[in-house]
């Protein structure tokens, strides 16, 4: 086998990963804003530690050079958020920061929050308002069936209920 396709343990740790944004809008909700400030605070924090712990001489370690990058990252999502304050809204359609339960075929019940890319989290039940499900949601409203194309086969899903966070 060659040699030039395989990874070898070796002392260099390799390079920071450098995060891009999806390129679409970055549609957040106030949690979702205020949670990417705190992120960025977080770094700032780090950075300002990891430097102090370096000296002039010594090469920017691997992790101050990946809190640099994250800290940029998250700084330009601060900058390129666009706040949409759903809360309160009497709407029944889906719109971005609705929770939406929905049904199965089987009657498993779910919910789902529309949030922005970084404050997605699946496991919560928090989609990336960009997802497939998301926008197969967007747009209905209760009784409403949707069906999300899948490998597996088509998902018909039925809107229970659309409810907005209270203000």
């Amino acid at each position: 086998m060659s040699r030039a396709f395989v990874k070898e343990d070796s002392e260099d740790p390799g390079e920071p990963v450098k995060r891009q944004p999806s390129g679409r809008p970055n549609y957040v909700t106030p949690f979702g804003l205020e949670s990417l400030k705190a992120r960025a605070a977080e770094l700032t924090l780090l950075r300002a530690g990891l430097v102090a712990g370096q000296r002039p001489d010594e090469p920017r370690s691997l992790g101050l050079r990946q809190a640099e990058l994250d800290l940029e990252y998250y700084g330009d999502q601060i900058k390129r958020a666009i706040l949409v304050d759903n809360r309160g809204l009497a709407a029944e359609d889906v719109r971005f920061g609705a929770t939406v339960a929905v049904r199965e075929p089987d009657g498993t019940a779910r919910e789902y929050q529309l949030v922005g890319e970084d404050e997605a989290d699946a496991a919560a039940g928090k989609l990336n308002w960009g997802s497939p499900l998301a926008g197969a949601l967007l747009g209905a409203g209760p009784g409403a069936l949707i069906t999300l194309p899948r490998k597996t086969g088509a998902l018909r899903l039925e809107i229970i209920s659309v409810r907005y966070p209270k203000a």
